[in-house]
C-alpha cells in the first residue's frame, strides 16, 4: 500500500492553503496594478522548447528535466520553468501584432529533479512575469521594483537585491574570449562540469560553486568588465531609474544566473536565513530568446519567484499571515425534524453569500457547540423541537454571548443585516 507521496512533493493542506491565498491575492492585486494579465500555459511542453529556450549547457536541461516520450513517440518535458512556455504562447498566439509591450504574469507548478531541502522541492510553484515588446531600461527598472514592492507588501524583512548586467552576444564573445585566456592554465584544476562548461559555456563557471572552481576563477574577468558602450549605457539607465525611486542594489559582478537565454540586465533577490542569505527570485533580460524560439526579433524581461520559499522566508521571519475564511454561522440542532430545517436554512443562508455549517455526524447539543466554537463562528443558531413548535431560532453572537429569539422566516435577513 502507498501511503506517501513521491518524494519532493508537497501536500498543501487546509490550514497552510489560506497562506498561499493570502499571497496569491496580493499578487494579483499587485499584477493588476502594474497592469499584467494572467497567462496560464500548459505544465508539460515539447522538450525541444526547453532545450532551445533555457539551453542545452544549464542545470536545468542537463540534469533536471522530467522527460518523456508520449504514445505518439514525441518527446515531452514538465516545465521546469515558465519563460519558455510563455515566449512560445507569445509566438504561438502572434501576440507581437498587438500592441507592445505584452505584459503577463503566471502563477503555477513546475518540475525539477533537484536535491530536495528545506523550501525546495521536486514540483514547486512559481509567480511570474513577463514584458515582451521594449528594450527601454525603464522596463527592467519597472519590473525589478515590482518584485521588491511585492515583497515589501509581505512584510519581508532584510532584503537585498543584487543586481548585474550579463551584455549583448558581442559582450559576452568578447567575455568568453578573455575567460578562455584566464581559465586555462588552471583547467584541470576546473570540476568536471565546469570542464564541460569551458567549451560550450564558460561563463557558467563564473557561477559555480565548487571550491577549487571559485578560487580559480575568483579574480577572472567578468561580464560587466566586457560591457559594450550600448549595454554599459543600459545598465547606467537602470541603475539610475532605481537610484530615483530609492530601490537599494548591490553591484555583483559575478551575477550570471542559471540559465542561458539572459542578456544585459540579471539581477537576484537574497533574503537573510538564519544567519545566511538564500535566494527567494530572480530574473532578467533575455532579448534574443523570442528569436530563438521561433517569434521574430523582440525583447524581452521577467523575472519568477519561488512561492515555497517566500512562505518559508515569512514563517522564520515570524512574520504572521492572516486566518483563513471563517464560519458565519453554526446551526446547533436537537432532533430529525430541527436537522431538516437547519439543511434549508444553511442552503439558504450559503444562498445569501455567508458561510453557513451544521453538524453532520449526529454530535450531540454540548459538543455541537464546541464546534461551533472551534469554527470561531460569529454567531450559532440553536434549533430543537421547542423551538420548531415556536416558529423561531435561537441566535447567539458568539462575541458577546448574548441571545435572541428571531421567527424562522427572518433568520437569514436578521443574520445577514448583522454581518
Amino acid at each position: 500500500m502507498l501511503t506517501l507521496g513521491p518524494k519532493g512533493t508537497n501536500d498543501i493542506m487546509p490550514g497552510e492553503i489560506e497562506k498561499w491565498h493570502y499571497i496569491e491575492d496580493i499578487i494579483r492585486k499587485i499584477c493588476h496594478e502594474y497592469g499584467y494579465s494572467e497567462i496560464r500555459t500548459p505544465i508539460f511542453e515539447h522538450t525541444e522548447l526547453f532545450h532551445r529556450g533555457v539551453g542545452d549547457t544549464t542545470d536545468v536541461v542537463e540534469k533536471e528535466m522530467y522527460t518523456f516520450e508520449d504514445k505518439g513517440k514525441r518527446s515531452i518535458s514538465l516545465r521546469p520553468e515558465n519563460t519558455a512556455s510563455a515566449v512560445r504562447a507569445y509566438v504561438e498566439h502572434k501576440l507581437y501584432a498587438s500592441p507592445q509591450p505584452v505584459k503577463v504574469y503566471y502563477i503555477g507548478q513546475m518540475f525539477r529533479y533537484a536535491n530536495v531541502q528545506a523550501g525546495r522541492y521536486r514540483q514547486f510553484h512559481q509567480f511570474g512575469v513577463e514584458v515582451f515588446g521594449s528594450r527601454d531600461p525603464a522596463v527592467d527598472a519597472e519590473v525589478i521594483a515590482m518584485a521588491m514592492d511585492f515583497y515589501n507588501r509581505l512584510g519581508l524583512k532584510e532584503i537585498e537585491l543584487h543586481i548585474n548586467s550579463v551584455g549583448c552576444p558581442q559582450c559576452r564573445s568578447a567575455h568568453r574570449e578573455e575567460l578562455h585566456n584566464y581559465l586555462k592554465p588552471n583547467f584541470d584544476g576546473l570540476c568536471k562540469l565546469c570542464q564541460s562548461r569551458f567549451t560550450r559555456n564558460p561563463m557558467r563557471i563564473l557561477d559555480c560553486k565548487e571550491e577549487q572552481c571559485q578560487k580559480f576563477s575568483k579574480d577572472a574577468p567578468t561580464t560587466t568588465d566586457c560591457l559594450c558602450e550600448e549595454c554599459a549605457v543600459h545598465f547606467e539607465g537602470v541603475k539610475k531609474l532605481l537610484d530615483s525611486i530609492g530601490i537599494s542594489y548591490i553591484v555583483d559582478k559575478r551575477l550570471v544566473r542559471g540559465l542561458d537565454y539572459y542578456t544585459n540586465t540579471a539581477f537576484e533577490i537574497m533574503a537573510r536565513d538564519i544567519g545566511a542569505q538564500s535566494s527567494i527570485g530572480g530574473g532578467g533580460r533575455y532579448d534574443g530568446l523570442i528569436e530563438q524560439v521561433g517569434g521574430p526579433p523582440t525583447p524581452g524581461i521577467g523575472y519568477a519567484l519561488g512561492m515555497e520559499r517566500i512562505i518559508t522566508t515569512m514563517e522564520r521571519q515570524g512574520i504572521s499571515f492572516p486566518k483563513g475564511a471563517q464560519v458565519d454561522v453554526f446551526i446547533a440542532t436537537l432532533g430529525e425534524k430541527a436537522k431538516t430545517k437547519a439543511f434549508q436554512l444553511v442552503y439558504n443562508l450559503r444562498g445569501s453569500g455567508l458561510a453557513a455549517e451544521m453538524d453532520l455526524v449526529g454530535k450531540s447539543l454540548k459538543a455541537q457547540m464546541k464546534q461551533a466554537n472551534r469554527f470561531e463562528c460569529k454567531f450559532t443558531l440553536i434549533l430543537g423541537e421547542e423551538e420548531l413548535e415556536k416558529g423561531i431560532a435561537v441566535v447567539r453572537d458568539m462575541a458577546n454571548g448574548e441571545q435572541a429569539e428571531v421567527p424562522l422566516q427572518e433568520v437569514v435577513q436578521y443574520i445577514a443585516e448583522k454581518l
